[in-house]
Formats: C-alpha cells, sequence, structure tokens
C-alpha cells in the first residue's frame, strides 16, 4: 500500500462510496416498507428493534465526546447528541411509533428480557459502542457518521410517506421526520471529522472499509427483521 495520502474531496468521494453496496434503501424490507406491503405488525416488529439498537445512543455519543481532542469536533459531536435529546428524545418517539404500530411500551422496553431482541440487533448495539468508544477516531467519524447517519435522509422520506398512505399520522410518525432533518448535517461533520484524524494512508483505508463494515452492520439488521416478520409469514404458507 501506497503512504501517499488520498486528496480530501477523493477520500470523501470513497467514503461515501462505500456504503453504497450495503446501503439500507436498497433492502427487501426496506422496498416492502415502501410500497405499503408490511402491516402495523411488521413495523412494530422493526420499531422494537430499533428501539433496542438506539436505546442507549447518546451514552455512546457521550463517549466518542469524551474521545475527541479538539474543540471543533467536539462542538459537533455535542450538537448530535444534544440533538438525541433535545426537544424530544428521540427513543421516545420510536416509542410512540411502535405504540401507534400496536406494541406496547412495556413489550418494547422489556423485549431483551422477553427473548424479542435479535441476534443481529444486539450485534448492531455493540457494534456501535465499539466504533463510539474503541476504534480510531476516523473510524468512529466513519462507522457513525457516514455510514449509518448519512443514510436515514435518503431513507426515511419513504418510510413516511408509506405510513401516512397507512394511516399514520406525522405525530405518530415524528421519529422519521426528525432525522430526516437533522441527520442532514451529521454526515458532512463526519466526513470532516474523519477525514481530520485520518492522518495516514492506511487510517485512510481503514476508515473506508469501516463505512463497508458498518453499513453491512446495518443491512444485517434489516436480514433479521425481514426473516422474523416476511420470512415467517412465508415460511408458515409453506408449511
Amino acid at each position: 500500500m501506497t503512504d501517499t495520502l488520498i486528496a480530501k474531496a477523493d477520500f470523501w468521494k470513497r467514503l461515501q462510496a462505500a456504503r453504497t453496496p450495503a446501503h439500507s434503501g436498497g433492502h427487501p424490507f426496506s422496498n416492502a416498507w415502501k410500497k405499503g406491503e408490511l402491516t402495523r405488525a411488521h413495523l412494530g416488529f422493526w420499531a422494537m428493534q430499533q428501539y433496542y439498537y438506539i436505546e442507549e445512543v447518546t451514552q455512546m455519543f457521550a463517549a466518542l465526546f469524551m474521545r475527541l481532542p479538539d474543540l471543533d469536533a467536539r462542538l459537533h459531536m455535542l450538537e448530535n447528541l444534544n440533538g438525541e435529546e433535545v426537544p424530544e428524545r428521540h427513543p421516545d418517539l420510536l416509542l410512540r411509533f411502535a405504540n401507534a404500530c400496536g406494541f406496547s411500551t412495556e413489550r418494547v422496553k422489556n423485549a431483551y428480557i422477553a427473548g424479542e431482541v435479535l441476534p443481529s440487533t444486539m450485534a448492531m448495539r455493540s457494534w456501535t459502542y465499539e466504533l463510539a468508544m474503541i476504534r480510531p477516531l476516523s473510524d468512529a467519524a466513519a462507522g457513525i457518521m457516514v455510514a449509518l447517519e448519512g443514510q436515514t435522509p435518503t431513507i426515511y422520506p419513504h418510510y413516511i410517506e408509506a405510513g401516512r398512505k397507512m394511516g399514520f399520522s406525522d405525530h405518530d410518525l415524528a421519529f422519521f421526520h426528525v432525522h430526516v432533518t437533522a441527520d442532514e448535517g451529521h454526515e458532512e461533520h463526519g466526513l470532516e471529522i474523519c477525514a481530520r484524524y485520518a492522518t495516514t494512508r492506511a487510517l485512510q483505508e481503514r476508515a473506508i472499509a469501516t463505512v463497508t463494515a458498518s453499513a453491512r452492520m446495518r443491512y444485517r439488521m434489516l436480514d433479521g427483521v425481514h426473516d422474523a416478520t416476511l420470512g415467517a409469514g412465508r415460511k408458515q404458507a409453506a408449511e
């Protein structure tokens, strides 16, 4: 591998391109959602998995905030962290959507104890903790802000449109609305922070690989949801 750094603009393009092959917007579960092929029970199950994944996201972001050595990066992360809690906590907005799907708050919050959290969902949460607390800072910015948060502004508008057609109100869909607007700037901040800390060619290549890994992790989480909902339905029909 050459030691020559990838030019910043090209590095950003490669980071963004690295998530494309496993972008969650093209997952069969996402496609079924956009086409209106999912029931409220399917969506509620997704919300229950998503809740377990993001329930401790502020703690994850706080851990990353503490690791950042410069003020500018910390301010970006502080804005990100604050947005998860104020004016309404994102997990609470997700609970509202789950309730609208017929999943009680008690069921969602107790899903792990009841054995309803999928292994792929647990892996997604653990992976995000690893990025925030252990991996190089360039990996953390790439894997969280570029690979994950960078996807939602392109996916969630379709979820909102499909949800409205199913009879959900914008109040029910607030979790998706807030991410469409809030996450737009997070990708750009992530690209900037990643470029700042990827000070060697090896770190740059590692960050690009981490975007791919993060996108694949999220895709696999949707695989689990798909298999437990639509996949289970097909299996029962075959039997």
